[in-house]
């Protein structure tokens, strides 16, 4: 379980074309410990003018809003220099939507029937450089897995991955610690430090959360398009530590 400190208070932008919901999230968010909302934003316009005058840590955006699909939003925030994270709020989404918006750099996807507690520990975690993933998003990649990304420098290895290769991908995506998962395979935190540099050799990436990534993709196999999310009492998620 990662641990998380107050010491910072997260800066948040949400971008919604639903007022009403867009205004309760912003005042039950802003009531919670650590929290700032420094924009509300109905269009993908509103949202980037925001970015250019105030620092923000995690915009969390509709998957569509004003008849723009979220992955075109966090291209255009990425290519204005935005270096923060993005969190899905989801009614429901689209499998096509949901691979689009990761390929660009989403870090995960919360659905509103979950509690508002949830919300807050999802938007902690992809803060901290995590990644949110619960069983329906990796249902829908299974049906629209990521697609590949040709302007990426990063190296997609064939090679097939050793036993212990395929358990630390498995430990990385439960969001178990390196030490965790050490104790899982009854070998020294170290020995899981060197397996997981052998990765980013092999694959080419230098992020745990890139790992997942390819792994949702099926870049690293079949069997991690089909993995099951871990079960934690009150919902399902989990969270992959940079």
């Amino acid at each position: 379980m990662h641990e998380y400190s107050n010491e910072k208070r997260l800066r948040l932008s949400i971008l919604s074309d639903q007022a009403l919901f867009r205004t309760s999230l912003a005042r039950f968010l802003a009531s919670e410990s650590g929290l700032e909302i420094v924009s509300e934003c109905a269009t993908g316009r509103e949202a980037l003018e925001s970015l250019r005058t105030s620092p923000i840590d995690v915009i969390l955006l509709d998957p569509v809003v004003a008849g723009e699909n979220a992955g075109d939003f966090i291209s255009s925030a990425r290519s204005a220099g935005f270096q923060g994270r993005f969190l899905i709020v989801a009614e429901a989404a689209q499998g096509d939507q949901v691979a689009r918006a990761f390929r660009l750099g989403a870090s995960g996807i919360f659905r509103k029937s979950e509690a508002p507690e949830r919300l807050v520990l999802a938007i902690r975690v992809v803060a901290a450089g995590a990644m949110w993933i619960d069983q329906n998003v990796i249902e829908l990649l299974t049906v629209h897995p990521l697609e590949q990304d040709n302007h990426s420098g990063n190296r997609r290895s064939s090679s097939r991955l050793e036993d212990r290769e395929e358990k630390v991908i498995q430990g990385i995506m439960d969001g178990l610690t390196t030490r965790r998962i050490g104790e899982d395979l009854e070998v020294s935190e170290g020995s899981v430090k060197n397996i997981l540099q052998g990765l980013f050799a092999k694959t080419g990436v230098r992020k745990r959360s890139q790992l997942v990534r390819l792994a949702l993709e099926g870049s690293l196999g079949s069997r991690f398009t089909t993995l099951q999310a871990p079960h934690s009492k009150g919902g399902s998620g989990s969270q992959s530590s940079d």
